[in-house]
């Protein structure tokens, strides 16, 4: 049986949804109706509108703020909504179409035009559902794919290192590590992939535990050491006396830190300096053995980044300044978003004084 398309009506007059009804009934839709703005917000994840007509003048919360509410939302941004109201003026219809609104309808209400108007955003819908699931399609696809490849790049890792326990030498040694290398950096961009398809589709669930922050910078941090001085760099960390534990999925929050520092690392100069520091909130500590929020900053000495991209620079495959020889793959700042958010965090980047960028991570 075919789904009926659903179309909801907002008006705090009983008479304008008993008008829309006489005029859509021979059109099969699932008419539903709210009689305020908050009533439709609070209705609308039940009803699942395929098409809005909502009214402009209503008491409390006016049409135009709850349009401006919908189209706000990720999840229901894409629901056509049409204005009806009985003001003919231009600001009317400018404030409506600012808000977000998709078309506009005049009272008192003509049939003939009303029923050509729904159908012309119906079709809008259902183009937008049939790209959207063929991007779903796709995305999962690659998912597939991405995971998939982790055999692989498992047994080129296993066999290098396998080789390199047999005693290769000399510039055959070189090239093996080169492979190992490699090799982990593929496995690394895999998983962080992985991660960001669960915690797009919303089946992330993290594992919280209570971590030492200072701690975990200072064990990132050694990681990152031989790699720093291979480049001159001075890698240096700021941490406070006392530390305190803080509930977050520790091996998430630590490849965010890999991740951070490890673009702090490319982007620096030789000569440079590289500074990981953490702060606990002292506000928001409830008692010695636990800290409500914390605080990472890790500062360079790199080019920085431009005024324009640092609200892109988290969206995936933004890449940023693109530099030569260094590897730009747009998917690590992204990542670190999605960690972050998932701990109810932010993620900011500022300017750092004289010259780089500060990443601040909030928890």
């Amino acid at each position: 049986m075919e789904q009926r398309n659903s179309v909801l009506v907002v008006d705090d007059e009983p008479n304008g949804f008993d008008v829309i009804e006489a005029h859509l009934y021979r059109e099969g839709y699932e008419l539903s109706y709210a009689s305020s703005g908050i009533e439709a917000l609070s209705q609308i994840d039940a009803i699942e509108p395929d098409v809005i007509l909502l009214d402009v003048m209503m008491p409390e919360m006016d049409g135009i703020e709850v349009c401006r509410h919908i189209k706000s939302d990720p999840h229901w941004k894409h629901i056509p909504i049409i204005m009806v109201t009985a003001l003919n003026s231009k600001e009317d219809l400018a404030r409506s179409l600012d808000a977000g609104a998709d078309d506009f309808l005049t009272k008192p209400v003509s049939g003939l035009e009303l029923r050509a108007r729904v159908r012309s955003m119906l079709r809008i819908k259902q183009q937008y559902d049939a790209l959207e699931a063929q991007l779903h399609l796709r995305e999962d696809l690659s998912n597939m794919i991405v995971h998939d490849l982790r055999n692989p790049v498992t047994t080129i890792m296993m066999s290098s290192s396998l080789l390199i326990d047999t005693g290769v030498e000399g510039k055959n040694l070189k090239r093996v590590e080169l492979i190992v290398s490699a090799a982990r950096q593929l496995n690394t961009m895999i998983n962080d992939l992985l991660i960001l398809a669960k915690m797009q589709s919303g089946k992330m669930v993290l594992n919280l535990v209570e971590v030492d922050f200072n701690d975990l910078a200072a064990k990132v941090v050694s990681q990152f050491a031989t790699l720093a001085a291979s480049k001159n760099l001075e890698l240096n960390t700021q941490l406070p006396e006392q530390s305190y534990l803080v509930s977050v999925d520790a091996n998430l929050l630590h490849r965010v830190l890999d991740n951070l520092l490890s673009n702090a690392i490319k982007f620096s100069p030789p000569n440079s300096r590289i500074t990981l520091q953490v702060d606990y909130l002292g506000d928001a500590i409830t008692s010695e053995a636990a800290a409500k929020r914390a605080m990472i900053r890790i500062a360079d000495e790199g080019v920085g980044i431009k005024e324009d991209i640092k609200q892109r620079i988290f969206d995936k495959y933004e890449v940023g300044n693109v530099m030569n020889e260094v590897s730009q793959i747009g998917l690590g700042l992204a990542f670190c978003k999605m960690v972050v958010e998932a701990h109810c965090g932010t993620i900011v980047v500022e300017d750092n004084q004289p010259q780089g960028s500060i990443f601040t991570v909030l928890l």
